[in-house]
Protein backbone atom coordinates (compact mmCIF):
# COMPACT_ATOMS: atom_id res chain seq x y z
CA UNK A 1 0.00 0.00 0.00
CA UNK A 2 1.12 3.60 -0.42
CA UNK A 3 -0.15 7.18 -0.72
CA UNK A 4 -0.77 6.97 3.38
CA UNK A 5 -4.02 8.70 4.43
CA UNK A 6 -3.90 10.99 7.08
CA UNK A 7 -6.87 10.65 9.73
CA UNK A 8 -7.73 13.91 12.30
CA UNK A 9 -9.66 13.17 14.86
CA UNK A 10 -12.16 16.41 15.89
CA UNK A 11 -12.91 15.40 19.52
CA UNK A 12 -15.36 17.31 21.07
CA UNK A 13 -15.98 20.62 19.10
CA UNK A 14 -18.09 23.93 20.59
CA UNK A 15 -21.56 21.77 19.74
CA UNK A 16 -21.91 18.72 20.39
CA UNK A 17 -22.76 17.81 24.58
CA UNK A 18 -23.04 14.76 26.11
CA UNK A 19 -27.33 14.77 26.13
CA UNK A 20 -26.67 14.35 22.57
CA UNK A 21 -23.82 11.47 23.12
CA UNK A 22 -22.39 10.44 26.49
CA UNK A 23 -18.77 9.65 24.80
CA UNK A 24 -18.39 13.63 24.14
CA UNK A 25 -15.67 14.39 26.07
CA UNK A 26 -15.99 17.93 27.97
CA UNK A 27 -13.29 18.13 30.26
CA UNK A 28 -9.91 18.41 29.36
CA UNK A 29 -9.16 14.86 31.03
CA UNK A 30 -12.11 13.37 29.51
CA UNK A 31 -10.64 15.39 25.44
CA UNK A 32 -6.80 13.96 26.41
CA UNK A 33 -8.25 10.63 27.03
CA UNK A 34 -10.52 10.31 24.12
CA UNK A 35 -7.69 11.48 22.31
CA UNK A 36 -5.12 8.68 23.28
CA UNK A 37 -7.34 6.34 22.07
CA UNK A 38 -8.27 7.91 18.87
CA UNK A 39 -4.37 7.97 18.14
CA UNK A 40 -3.99 4.62 18.92
CA UNK A 41 -6.88 3.63 16.46
CA UNK A 42 -4.74 5.72 14.05
CA UNK A 43 -5.48 9.41 14.31
CA UNK A 44 -2.06 11.80 13.95
CA UNK A 45 -4.15 14.82 13.60
CA UNK A 46 -5.96 16.34 17.09
CA UNK A 47 -8.55 19.00 16.04
CA UNK A 48 -9.18 20.94 19.31
CA UNK A 49 -12.01 22.95 21.25
CA UNK A 50 -11.73 23.74 24.72
CA UNK A 51 -14.77 23.97 27.16
CA UNK A 52 -15.24 25.98 30.33
CA UNK A 53 -16.20 24.72 33.39
CA UNK A 54 -20.23 24.90 32.23
CA UNK A 55 -19.31 22.78 29.01
CA UNK A 56 -19.86 25.91 27.11
CA UNK A 57 -17.21 26.76 23.91
CA UNK A 58 -14.55 28.89 25.07
CA UNK A 59 -11.25 30.22 23.94
CA UNK A 60 -9.50 30.16 26.84
CA UNK A 61 -5.66 29.96 26.22
CA UNK A 62 -4.53 28.30 29.98
CA UNK A 63 -7.51 25.72 29.02
CA UNK A 64 -6.02 25.24 25.38
CA UNK A 65 -2.18 24.93 27.05
CA UNK A 66 -3.41 22.17 29.36
CA UNK A 67 -5.06 19.98 26.19
CA UNK A 68 -2.23 20.45 24.49
CA UNK A 69 0.22 19.46 27.10
CA UNK A 70 -1.42 16.36 27.78
CA UNK A 71 -1.73 15.08 24.18
CA UNK A 72 1.95 16.07 23.76
CA UNK A 73 2.41 14.03 26.92
CA UNK A 74 0.30 10.99 26.14
CA UNK A 75 0.18 10.84 22.50
CA UNK A 76 4.05 11.24 21.42
CA UNK A 77 4.56 12.50 17.71
CA UNK A 78 0.99 14.12 17.36
CA UNK A 79 0.09 16.93 15.83
CA UNK A 80 -2.05 19.35 17.66
CA UNK A 81 -4.53 21.99 15.49
CA UNK A 82 -6.26 24.39 17.45
CA UNK A 83 -9.39 26.09 16.76
CA UNK A 84 -9.34 29.43 15.94
CA UNK A 85 -13.10 28.67 15.15
CA UNK A 86 -16.12 31.51 15.83
CA UNK A 87 -18.27 29.49 17.91
CA UNK A 88 -15.53 29.90 21.14
CA UNK A 89 -15.16 33.52 21.04
CA UNK A 90 -15.59 37.10 19.23
CA UNK A 91 -12.27 38.92 17.54
CA UNK A 92 -8.92 38.36 17.85
CA UNK A 93 -9.80 36.34 21.17
CA UNK A 94 -10.08 33.90 18.60
CA UNK A 95 -6.26 33.79 18.38
CA UNK A 96 -5.42 33.96 21.76
CA UNK A 97 -4.15 30.62 21.90
CA UNK A 98 -1.60 30.94 18.96
CA UNK A 99 1.05 32.01 21.10
CA UNK A 100 0.99 28.26 22.27
CA UNK A 101 2.70 27.92 18.92
CA UNK A 102 0.73 24.27 18.57
CA UNK A 103 1.80 22.42 15.23
CA UNK A 104 -1.33 23.72 13.46
CA UNK A 105 -4.63 25.66 13.78
CA UNK A 106 -7.44 25.97 11.48
CA UNK A 107 -8.06 29.51 9.71
CA UNK A 108 -11.40 30.30 7.91
CA UNK A 109 -10.31 32.43 5.01
CA UNK A 110 -13.97 33.89 4.39
CA UNK A 111 -17.84 34.28 5.92
CA UNK A 112 -20.87 31.98 5.37
CA UNK A 113 -24.17 30.38 6.74
CA UNK A 114 -24.31 28.14 9.28
CA UNK A 115 -27.33 26.20 10.46
CA UNK A 116 -28.72 29.58 13.19
CA UNK A 117 -26.18 32.21 11.89
CA UNK A 118 -23.41 34.12 10.06
CA UNK A 119 -20.58 32.58 10.51
CA UNK A 120 -18.58 35.87 10.68
CA UNK A 121 -15.27 36.07 9.38
CA UNK A 122 -14.44 39.70 8.32
CA UNK A 123 -10.67 40.05 5.87
CA UNK A 124 -8.97 42.29 8.81
CA UNK A 125 -9.49 39.12 11.30
CA UNK A 126 -8.54 37.05 8.75
CA UNK A 127 -5.38 38.97 7.84
CA UNK A 128 -4.38 38.59 11.63
CA UNK A 129 -4.88 35.57 12.46
CA UNK A 130 -2.93 34.74 9.67
CA UNK A 131 -0.27 36.72 10.64
CA UNK A 132 -0.22 35.82 14.08
CA UNK A 133 0.05 31.90 12.48
CA UNK A 134 3.28 32.92 10.68
CA UNK A 135 4.58 35.10 13.63
CA UNK A 136 4.46 31.76 15.77
CA UNK A 137 5.08 29.07 13.52
CA UNK A 138 1.89 27.71 12.64
CA UNK A 139 0.66 25.69 9.69
CA UNK A 140 -3.19 26.65 9.19
CA UNK A 141 -4.99 24.25 7.94
CA UNK A 142 -7.88 26.27 5.71
CA UNK A 143 -10.99 25.10 6.37
CA UNK A 144 -13.12 26.15 3.15
CA UNK A 145 -17.08 25.93 3.67
CA UNK A 146 -17.46 27.44 0.20
CA UNK A 147 -15.53 27.20 -3.24
CA UNK A 148 -14.24 30.87 -2.98
CA UNK A 149 -12.30 30.35 -0.07
CA UNK A 150 -10.06 28.08 -1.79
CA UNK A 151 -9.37 31.05 -4.16
CA UNK A 152 -8.86 33.65 -0.84
CA UNK A 153 -6.18 31.05 0.45
CA UNK A 154 -4.48 31.07 -2.91
CA UNK A 155 -4.87 35.14 -3.02
CA UNK A 156 -3.29 34.88 0.71
CA UNK A 157 -0.52 32.77 -0.48
CA UNK A 158 0.29 35.27 -3.44
CA UNK A 159 0.41 38.05 -0.79
CA UNK A 160 2.93 36.09 1.53
CA UNK A 161 0.05 36.10 4.31
CA UNK A 162 0.48 32.02 4.29
CA UNK A 163 3.71 30.43 4.08
CA UNK A 164 4.17 27.18 2.28
CA UNK A 165 1.36 25.11 0.38
CA UNK A 166 -1.64 25.50 1.87
CA UNK A 167 -3.74 22.54 3.23
CA UNK A 168 -7.12 22.92 2.36
CA UNK A 169 -9.74 21.33 3.83
CA UNK A 170 -13.26 20.74 2.18
CA UNK A 171 -16.23 21.30 4.84
CA UNK A 172 -19.53 19.95 3.32
CA UNK A 173 -22.88 19.19 5.36
CA UNK A 174 -23.25 21.80 6.96
CA UNK A 175 -26.73 23.12 7.08
CA UNK A 176 -27.36 26.18 4.61
CA UNK A 177 -23.55 26.32 3.08
CA UNK A 178 -21.76 23.54 0.68
CA UNK A 179 -23.81 20.13 0.90
CA UNK A 180 -21.79 17.20 -0.03
CA UNK A 181 -22.14 17.01 -3.44
CA UNK A 182 -19.59 14.52 -5.63
CA UNK A 183 -19.60 16.99 -8.59
CA UNK A 184 -18.46 19.57 -6.03
CA UNK A 185 -16.46 17.77 -4.51
CA UNK A 186 -14.10 16.52 -7.58
CA UNK A 187 -14.34 20.13 -8.82
CA UNK A 188 -12.62 21.39 -5.18
CA UNK A 189 -9.66 18.64 -5.79
CA UNK A 190 -9.35 20.41 -9.20
CA UNK A 191 -9.19 23.56 -7.82
CA UNK A 192 -7.01 23.05 -5.24
CA UNK A 193 -4.26 21.04 -7.75
CA UNK A 194 -4.83 23.68 -10.33
CA UNK A 195 -4.25 26.52 -7.56
CA UNK A 196 -1.64 24.83 -5.92
CA UNK A 197 0.21 22.22 -7.43
CA UNK A 198 -0.76 18.48 -8.40
CA UNK A 199 0.93 17.15 -5.07
CA UNK A 200 -0.49 19.49 -2.88
CA UNK A 201 -2.52 17.84 0.23
CA UNK A 202 -6.10 18.20 0.93
CA UNK A 203 -8.82 16.96 3.42
CA UNK A 204 -12.49 16.49 3.33
CA UNK A 205 -15.13 16.76 6.26
CA UNK A 206 -18.57 15.46 6.56
CA UNK A 207 -20.91 16.85 8.84
CA UNK A 208 -23.51 14.42 10.74
CA UNK A 209 -24.35 11.85 8.32
CA UNK A 210 -22.26 12.66 5.46
CA UNK A 211 -18.71 12.15 7.41
CA UNK A 212 -18.35 8.16 6.44
CA UNK A 213 -19.44 9.30 2.89
CA UNK A 214 -16.70 12.42 2.65
CA UNK A 215 -14.41 9.70 4.24
CA UNK A 216 -14.59 7.27 1.49
CA UNK A 217 -14.60 10.46 -0.83
CA UNK A 218 -11.27 11.54 0.24
CA UNK A 219 -9.93 7.88 0.92
CA UNK A 220 -10.71 7.11 -3.00
CA UNK A 221 -9.67 10.47 -4.62
CA UNK A 222 -6.01 10.68 -2.66
CA UNK A 223 -6.92 12.70 0.06
CA UNK A 224 -7.14 12.93 3.79
CA UNK A 225 -9.66 12.17 5.95
CA UNK A 226 -11.49 14.15 8.82
CA UNK A 227 -13.57 11.98 11.58
CA UNK A 228 -14.69 12.50 15.54
CA UNK A 229 -17.31 13.66 17.76
CA UNK A 230 -17.36 17.56 16.85
CA UNK A 231 -18.68 16.45 13.30
CA UNK A 232 -21.18 13.32 14.19
CA UNK A 233 -22.15 12.05 17.00
CA UNK A 234 -23.39 8.71 15.21
CA UNK A 235 -21.95 5.33 13.50
CA UNK A 236 -25.49 5.09 11.58
CA UNK A 237 -28.90 6.13 12.05
CA UNK A 238 -29.75 4.05 14.88
CA UNK A 239 -26.36 4.16 17.00
CA UNK A 240 -24.54 6.54 18.40
CA UNK A 241 -20.54 6.10 18.54
CA UNK A 242 -19.59 5.05 21.26
CA UNK A 243 -16.22 6.96 21.11
CA UNK A 244 -14.10 9.48 18.81
CA UNK A 245 -11.66 5.79 18.84
CA UNK A 246 -15.06 3.82 17.32
CA UNK A 247 -15.15 6.37 14.71
CA UNK A 248 -11.31 6.77 13.48
CA UNK A 249 -11.49 3.03 13.68
CA UNK A 250 -14.22 3.15 10.86
CA UNK A 251 -12.30 5.69 8.46
CA UNK A 252 -8.93 3.46 8.91
CA UNK A 253 -11.11 0.73 7.55
CA UNK A 254 -11.98 2.87 4.46
CA UNK A 255 -8.90 3.82 3.54
CA UNK A 256 -7.23 -0.10 3.78
CA UNK A 257 -10.66 -0.43 1.54
CA UNK A 258 -9.21 1.67 -0.98
CA UNK A 259 -5.59 0.01 -0.95
CA UNK A 260 -3.84 3.02 1.29
CA UNK A 261 -2.11 2.81 4.60
CA UNK A 262 -3.15 5.05 7.79
CA UNK A 263 -0.33 7.81 8.18
CA UNK A 264 2.32 7.59 10.97
CA UNK A 265 2.34 10.89 13.08
CA UNK A 266 6.01 10.57 11.01
CA UNK A 267 4.57 10.49 7.52
CA UNK A 268 1.75 13.27 8.26
CA UNK A 269 4.00 15.63 9.51
CA UNK A 270 5.89 14.82 6.43
CA UNK A 271 2.89 15.13 3.83
CA UNK A 272 2.29 18.23 5.61
CA UNK A 273 5.69 20.22 6.14
CA UNK A 274 5.83 19.98 9.69
CA UNK A 275 8.75 19.36 11.96
CA UNK A 276 9.92 16.54 13.20
CA UNK A 277 8.73 15.72 16.43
Amino acid sequence: MSNPAIICVAITGSVPTKADNPAVPVTIEEQVESTHAAFEAGAAIAHCHVRDDEGKPTSDPERFARLKEGIETHCPGMIVQLSTGGRSGAGRARGGMLPLAPDMASLSVGSNNFPTRVYDNPPDLVEWLAAEMQAHGVKPEIEAFDLSHIFQAKLMKDRGELDGTPYVQFVMGVKNAMPADRRVFDFYIETVKRLFGEDAPWCAAGIGRHQAELNDWAAQAGGHLRTGLEDNIRLDRDTLAPSNAALVERAAETVRRHGRSVATVAEARRILGLRAA
